[in-house]
């Protein structure tokens, strides 16, 4: 499976919300946030996701599995700026047996500045199938 999953620009259709306080270091010349400091805060809200519904990563990690990231897409709408509070949005979409997909919608104040998705695969601690 690779990236099919179309993020809802709607927050009430995410199962979880996690808030990210943008830091001085993470933004660029023009006083935006670098675009490679949006994949820390999908991971971030990823983990507290799993933590939310009763699956550390830590715990799945020590049962032998792994949840390798295999593809991220990002759609930057506006910048994300210094000490701004934003709320990421995680859903869980498609899944197979092996693998399944996770939707973002980054948010300040209900102001849409992102969406975003990952693919994800389920791997074993050599990175081979569980």
């Amino acid at each position: 499976m690779r990236l099919a999953l179309e993020p809802d620009e709607d927050p009430a259709t995410y199962a979880h919300a996690h808030a990210v306080r943008v830091r001085f270091a993470e933004t660029d010349a023009m006083g935006s946030v670098h675009h490679g400091s949006y994949i820390p805060y999908l991971e971030e809200a990823r983990v507290a996701y799993l933590r939310a519904i009763g699956h550390p990563y830590g715990e799945i990690r020590a049962g032998g599995t792994d949840i390798a990231v295999i593809e991220v897409h990002v759609r930057y709408v506006r910048p994300l700026r210094f000490d701004e509070v934003v709320d990421v949005h995680v859903a869980v979409g498609a899944g197979t047996r092996t693998s399944f997909q996770i939707a973002y919608l980054l948010t300040v104040e209900g102001e849409l500045r992102a969406t975003a998705v990952t693919v994800h695969a389920c791997v074993d601690a050599d990175g081979g199938r569980p």
